[in-house]
C-alpha cells in the first residue's frame, strides 16, 4: 500500500554522523559504480578528440575530420533506442546475468571490437573501416550509457542514489582525462599513436556486479 504525500513529509529523516554518510563511498555498490563510470568515460573522448588527433597526424584533411566528429552524435540520439535497452532481453545474456548486466556485457563487447578495429586500422590506406569502427564504439558507448543509468538505479535504495551518481561521475572524468592526455602521452613514448584504443581495452568491470533486483520503497521517506 501505498504512503499518502502527508505522511512522507511528516515521516522524520534519520541524521547521520559524518563518519556513516562518508562510509557509504566504501561500501562495494559504489566503488563498482566508479569503476563502471571509468569504463563509460574511455569511450567518449577516443571517438571525438583522440581520434581526431590521430588523424592529423596521419594526414587526414581538416573537412574529413570535421565530418568525422558527427560520430558523437550517436550520444546525442542514444533517447531513440533507449527503450529497448530497457524492455528488451538479450537471449541467452538476459537469462544468464539479467536484463540489466547482459545488455552492459552486449555494450562493452561492443566498445571493445570497436577499439580493436581502429588500433588495426591504418586510416592513410583506408579509412572507411576506421569511420564504421568508430561509429561501433560510439553505439556501443551510448548504450553502456543507457544500461548503467539503469543499472545504477535499480541498484540500491533512493538514500544511497547521490553516492552512487557521484562515484560514477568521478570515475567518468577521470577516464576523459586518461583516455586524452594521459593515454597519447603513454602511446607516443611507449606504443605510437595508432595502438591508443588497443591500451583502452579494459577488463569489463561488471564480472563481479549482481543484478539488481527491484529495489522496496525507503522506509525514511
Amino acid at each position: 500500500m501505498s504512503v499518502p504525500p502527508a505522511e512522507i513529509q511528516d515521516t522524520p529523516q534519520p541524521r547521520l554522523s559524518w563518519r556513516e554518510a562518508l562510509a557509504v563511498y566504501l561500501e562495494p555498490a559504489t566503488l563498482r559504480m566508479f569503476a563502471l563510470g571509468f569504463s563509460a568515460g574511455l569511450p567518449l573522448l577516443l571517438v571525438l578528440g583522440t581520434l581526431s588527433f590521430r588523424l592529423r597526424e596521419a594526414g587526414i584533411d581538416r573537412a574529413t575530420i570535421g565530418y568525422l566528429s558527427w560520430v558523437g552524435l550517436a550520444y546525442a540520439f542514444k533517447w531513440a533506442w533507449a527503450p529497448l535497452v530497457d524492455r528488451l532481453p538479450l537471449p541467452p545474456l538476459t537469462t544468464l546475468l539479467g536484463r540489466r548486466r547482459g545488455w552492459l556485457l552486449f555494450a562493452q563487447c561492443l566498445v571493445i571490437a570497436g577499439l580493436a578495429g581502429m588500433a588495426n586500422t591504418d586510416p592513410r590506406a583506408s579509412l572507411e573501416p576506421l569511420v564504421w569502427c568508430a561509429l561501433l564504439v560510439a553505439f556501443g558507448s551510448a548504450t553502456q550509457d543507457i544500461a548503467l543509468d539503469a543499472f545504477r538505479i535499480e541498484s540500491a535504495e533512493m538514500r544511497k542514489q547521490a553516492a552512487l551518481a557521484a562515484a560514477y561521475q568521478t570515475g567518468y572524468r577521470l577516464a576523459m582525462i586518461w583516455a586524452g592526455a594521459g593515454v597519447l602521452w603513454i602511446a607516443a613514448c611507449v606504443f605510437g599513436i595508432s595502438q591508443v584504443p588497443l591500451i583502452l581495452k579494459n577488463r569489463l568491470p561488471e564480472e563481479g556486479a549482481d543484478e539488481p533486483g527491484p529495489v522496496s520503497p525507503d522506509p525514511g521517506l
